[in-house]
């Protein structure tokens, strides 16, 4: 769906303004500071989340499981809770406060960590010769989850309301700003503004927490956290704030909910019956696919189940037919939505890469490399994809086919899928060939080698990414849109839980019995062997590719 229809859309369903002097408020003076809250957000999360692994493990004394599965749960939290923060956006606080409020906890949460640096009794003591180093005590641990904790918390409130927040701006505000053309304007600048938070995070401020310390490092995202809250509340005059209104995920699980209790109903095509409908809508009657939900918006006693105005008395026992056709198609996505899920598992491995870099050699002429900055390549690789496909591939297509030409949003998940895959191959061989340099001549190849399986990976979530988007929005109702725009993250956060799993199983299974040394996925790089580590992964991503052709051939057969 093109960006302006989905601001079309959502126009036509918002609320009008809380405030009635909306001719000096909203447009383009507005967005800069909404732009930049999520912006500045990323770029202090990702700045903090790059070289944490080496924090934990060298601050905490935790060993590369450990500290990974605790980055793989911090990051899956971060990427569910916007869908929270929708939902208290949509019903309770209103997208500006939702924002706000997850600025400040967002500071807090980062002041916090940048504490651990320099209170001594947040982490355990420092390790001594010929002593064991002590593990971190309850307490410590349980201070450095707040941190955690106080960050995805305060990230859900600014992710999930930062792009329909400035949408709103150009929606309601004079002068000419809800053109179509600035509309598409707005996207493109959301999303490059985006990007370069992504690539300021993985160069200078990793580089400052390499050269600078710990303290510093953490202390960077901390303050341009503080000053980004400032001006976003400095700047309240100017917005457009939009009324709170009923959320469609209540709806979804509404349905679900009067489903299961007018389970008994027994209907035939031929039996004549009333259903509920939304005032204009064109849906009178529910399809038969996934009939067992079509007995929430069954009307057995109108006069009882009914208001004088059309609506249900009681939403949880009686719903309309839209309701219920749209979380039928929000079922039917599922199986391609899981595919893709499990594709991130590929992409959300952080911490071996890093622990790679660290080990080989990062000199590039007099300059050193961080071993938390290769991750760049893959976002170079993100940005470098679309530009070809959008503007080489498709006009090349285009002219030789002798019309519009474009590539399905399933045939592109499908290519990334197989890349992702494709990238655990490449990563099991560098690793393989490094780790027999390392143990046999004690020697380090370049981290450069690192590239490839970077820029396979970057293709492959640029490839599958923007195809699941495009795929939601087209296959769900107009109305789901926000749901739509949701589902890629809510996978994002699955994927971190299964990496978790997965790593946790690989540790467990290959220590046999033995200590660390013996774990694939040991502390010690070079008594490891990410290699086979890597080769599960890739087996599991070749399951699940023949799996995603499974679904959507599937999909494909139900329309």
């Amino acid at each position: 769906m093109e960006s302006g229809e989905y601001l079309d859309e959502r126009k036509a369903v918002m609320e009008e303004p809380l405030l009635e002097d909306n001719d000096r408020k909203g447009g383009f003076r507005a967005l800069p500071f909404i732009i930049g809250s999520e912006g500045v957000e990323k770029m202090a999360t990702y700045g903090l989340m790059q070289n944490m692994a080496l924090y934990l493990m060298s601050e905490y004394h935790m060993e590369m499981s450990s500290a990974s599965t605790l980055l793989f749960l911090w990051s899956a939290t971060s990427n569910f809770m916007p869908l929270l923060g929708a939902i208290l956006a949509d019903s309770f606080l209103g997208r500006f406060y939702t924002i706000g409020f997850g600025s400040i906890i967002c500071l807090m949460g980062m002041i916090l960590l940048w504490s651990t640096t320099v209170i001594p009794s947040a982490k355990p003591p420092p390790c001594s010769d010929g002593i064991a180093c002590t593990a971190p005590t309850v307490l410590q641990l349980t201070y450095l989850c707040t941190c955690f904790g106080l960050m995805s918390i305060g990230a859900g409130g600014i992710r999930s309301s930062c792009l329909a927040f400035g949408a709103d701006q150009l929606e309601k505000g004079t002068g000419g700003f809800a053109k179509h053309g600035v509309k598409e304007c707005y996207f493109g600048w959301y999303y490059a503004s985006y990007t370069f938070s992504v690539l300021i995070a993985l160069t200078c401020i990793v580089y400052i927490q390499d050269n600078l310390g710990w303290s510093i490092g953490f202390a960077v995202p901390a303050v341009l956290m503080f000053f980004n809250a400032t001006s976003f509340f400095f700047a309240s005059s100017f917005y457009v704030k939009m009324e709170t209104k009923k959320n469609l995920v209540t709806g979804l699980f509404q349905v679900a909910v009067a489903s299961y209790r007018n389970r008994h109903l027994r209907l035939s095509e031929s039996t004549d019956y009333l259903c509920h409908c939304e005032p204009g809508s064109t849906l009178l009657r529910p399809s038969q696919k996934l009939g067992f939900l079509n007995m929430a918006c069954i009307v057995k006693d109108p006069e009882s189940e009914l208001t004088v105005d059309g609506e249900a008395t009681n939403p949880w026992s009686l719903c309309t037919v839209d309701q219920v056709e749209g979380l039928k198609a929000l079922l039917r996505v599922l199986p391609i939505w899981s595919a893709g899920m499990f594709m991130a598992v590929n992409i959300s491995q952080n911490t071996i890469p890093l622990l790679q870099a660290v080990s080989m050699d990062r000199r590039l002429g007099s300059f050193t490399i961080p071993a938390a900055s290769f991750t760049v390549f893959m976002v170079i690789s993100v940005i470098l994809w679309i530009t070809l496909y959008d503007r080489v591939f498709l006009p090349i297509a285009s002219n030789l086919k002798g019309r519009s030409f474009r590539i399905s949003s399933m045939t592109r998940m499908g290519v990334g899928i197989f890349l992702s895959c494709l990238s655990m191959i490449v990563a099991a061989a560098v690793e393989g060939l490094r780790r027999r340099r390392a143990t046999t001549t004690g020697s380090h190849i370049s981290a450069l080698w690192l590239v490839p399986q970077n820029c396979l990976s970057g293709f492959a979530e640029a490839s599958n990414a923007i195809a699941q988007n495009e795929f939601y929005f087209s296959e769900l109702p107009r109305s789901m849109s926000s749901i739509a725009a949701t589902l890629t993250g809510i996978g994002l956060a699955v994927a971190n839980i299964v990496a978790s799993l997965i790593m946790n199983a690989v540790d467990a299974l290959s220590r046999a019995g033995g200590g660390d040394e013996d774990s694939w996925v040991s502390s010690d790089i070079d008594k490891g062997h990410y290699d086979y580590y890597y080769l599960v992964l890739a087996g599991l991503a070749a399951a699940n590719m023949i799996y995603y052709l499974i679904c959507s051939r599937g999909y494909s057969s139900l329309h």
